[in-house]
């Protein structure tokens, strides 16, 4: 597997790599995983999401043939692996990093070498790769250290190494860059990036980080509770979630119940509270719904400022009632008869003269609105 690689077109693909059908995990009497049906497509970077307990791991760890479900079917190309003697077979032609890079206490060429050979690669083949693979993650340098030796970032590229160096069909991650600091996990993320893209990879990675999901995924599920409550393409997901819980993980900070007044040629106006809101949906007057609205997709200005040119529909005034740094960024909340998000640079922040207690107002497209349906009973309004 040169780096020149396969173009990866996840739409081209046919039949699935890897299958979950009917898929029941239960620990200690507790159901923890139940996944009707879930597909991972040749060449596609497959990443799955979710807060901590969700079940990510769980689900990885039987894609990956390393967990015995307690009931249902895992498929490898079309066959399900139902024998002990099967499990052995695919588990040849997958490989899987884990948080932990896992490290023999020997050499940083040795741990690379040790899969291969125990797959019964060929030595020049194996040294080959090896140097290919260290090289192509920065650590040809390492190779004659001990591991032991290694920084947290150091490790996991040899870790990665070592596993592309495997030439699997299949690449699991777990969490793989969640230890290690800012810096070093950004530049191993954007590396690792580069390698998905040049070698079309089959690969499934479970993440709670969101940035992660948005750099690497081609497609996203969203795992929450034990069940996938939402699969699609990164930005559709974080866009347009399928339900509150969703939208809560990928970021959306601004929920609101509502019911919408009135729709005209597919701009709905949403009573919130004493307050309107237009935003683009095709659900009738009178539905009640979930007004979804990301923080970023808001813009702050101050009565002193001239009005910002825009063509936002929605633009209500409010005090500011709380401001949260967040390094190069603010949260900021305004209060506009119902709390409204938005997240801004520090230097706006600081420009705009904002502070707790000071006029303001918001503005946000119509378009940057998404609507769910809500159950009747959920609204507030008669």
């Amino acid at each position: 597997m040169h780096t020149q690689g396969i173009k990866r077109d996840p739409k081209s693909a046919s039949d699935p790599v890897v299958q979950a059908k009917d898929l029941l995990v239960e620990l200690g009497g507790r159901r923890v995983l139940e996944i009707p049906s879930l597909q991972v497509q040749p060449n596609e970077v497959l990443v799955i999401i979710g807060p901590n307990g969700s079940g990510k791991t769980t689900l990885l760890l039987c894609l990956a043939l390393l967990l015995k479900p307690t009931a249902g079917t895992v498929l490898y190309q079309s066959q399900p692996v139902n024998s002990n003697s099967s499990v052995l077979r695919w588990r040849r032609r997958i490989a899987v990093v884990f948080q932990d890079p896992l490290l023999l206490n020997t050499t940083v060429q040795d741990n690379v070498a040790l899969g291969m050979r125990l797959r019964g690669v060929s030595h020049a083949i194996t040294r080959e790769r090896t140097e290919r693979w260290l090289a192509r993650f920065g650590v040809a340098a390492l190779a004659p250290r001990q591991s032991k030796t290694l920084s947290g970032g150091e490790a996991q590229r040899v870790s990665l190494a070592r596993a592309f160096a495997l030439q699997p069909e299949v690449l699991f991650l777990d969490e793989p860059f969640t230890a290690l600091d800012v810096p070093t996990r950004q530049a191993l993320t954007e590396d690792f990036q580069k390698v998905l893209a040049e070698t079309g990879i089959t690969a499934v990675m479970v993440t709670h980080d969101r940035n992660e999901a948005l750099a690497l995924a081609t497609r996203t599920a969203v795992l929450i509770a034990g069940g996938i409550r939402q699969t699609g393409a990164p930005h559709e997901v974080f866009s347009s979630p399928a339900d509150e819980a969703v939208a809560g993980f990928v970021g959306v900070e601004n929920i609101w119940r509502g019911r919408i007044a009135s729709n005209t040629n597919g701009i709905a106006t949403v009573a919130v509270g004493a307050r309107h809101i237009d935003a683009v949906s095709e659900l009738p007057a009178g539905s009640p719904v979930t007004t979804c609205l990301r923080p970023e997709d808001v813009t702050v200005s101050v009565p002193a400022q001239s009005p910002p040119h825009t063509s936002a529909r929605n633009k209500l005034p409010g005090l500011v009632v709380k401001a949260f740094p967040l390094g190069s960024q603010v949260r900021v909340t305004v209060d506009c008869g119902f709390p409204v998000v938005a997240l801004i640079t520090a230097r706006s922040y600081d420009e705009l003269g904002l502070e707790t207690g000071r006029e303001a107002a918001v503005s946000f497209k119509a378009s940057s609105v998404h609507l769910l349906p809500s159950p009747e009973k959920t609204q507030p309004f008669p």
